[in-house]
């Protein structure tokens, strides 16, 4: 599933497989795009109404509305596979990708010494395919290890202050970098309505759970 991602990150770690560097953008386990509100929500946001009947569906909204309920394993359960594959290594990015028929989260985990592996997580078994190392580039790895270093919210903690804004399922996670000036370690995370099948995405900071933007994808 593509998601939208928030302007206010730099991802320390790309689901594609691109190096682990830092970027002035806005993945985790990304990408950016601008136009996101700049004020955090003070109060949880709810979720859209549903639309009346026969409200026609974005191209995004269809494929959210199929692939969302295909998967039985969540982001916490993925990870928690993906760490059990990597000794030692700590939950980086989690995106859930695939088809209906053949759901899967693409997950990152790292090692404190910041190397990163991705594994992939079946979303209906839970069965996590052996890990490939992500990079082994020394700059990748430092930053990613310091990033790592300074994150003291954890990615479930993340998911939790986004949920708490919006209910919904989370669709993706990533640990980046806030675009404020501070370079502070920050968590985005994607949620998805299962009522209108909008996304809904919170940059959270990694040190405090504060909300930093969020913005909403009707797309």
């Amino acid at each position: 599933m593509d998601t939208k991602r928030s302007a206010a990150l730099c991802t320390a770690v790309a689901l594609g497989g691109t190096l682990l560097v830092g970027c002035g953008n806005g993945n985790t386990m990304g990408t950016g795009t601008p136009g996101r509100d700049s004020a955090a929500p003070s109060r949880a946001v709810a979720a859209s109404a549903p639309g009346s009947p026969g409200t026609t569906l974005t191209a995004e909204q269809t494929e959210r509305k199929a692939l969302i309920p295909a998967a039985k394993v969540d982001y916490a359960r993925a990870l928690k596979a993906a760490v059990a594959a990597v000794p030692a290594s700590e939950p980086v990015a989690a995106e859930l990708k695939g088809t209906p028929k053949s759901p899967y989260w693409r997950t990152v985990v790292a090692t404190s010494d910041g190397t990163a592996h991705a594994v992939r997580v079946n979303a209906v078994s839970g069965k996590a395919d052996p890990p490939h190392t992500e990079s082994d580039d020394a700059d990748d790895k430092k930053e990613l290890a310091a990033r790592l270093d300074e994150a003291t919210v954890t990615a479930q903690q993340a998911a939790e202050t986004a949920t708490a804004k919006t209910k919904g399922t989370v669709s993706s996670l990533e640990l980046g970098e806030a675009d404020n000036g501070s370079r502070k370690a920050a968590w985005s995370v994607a949620v998805v309505t299962t009522d209108d099948w909008n996304q809904t995405t919170y940059d959270i900071d990694a040190t405090n759970r504060k909300v930093l933007r969020m913005h909403v994808d009707q797309d």
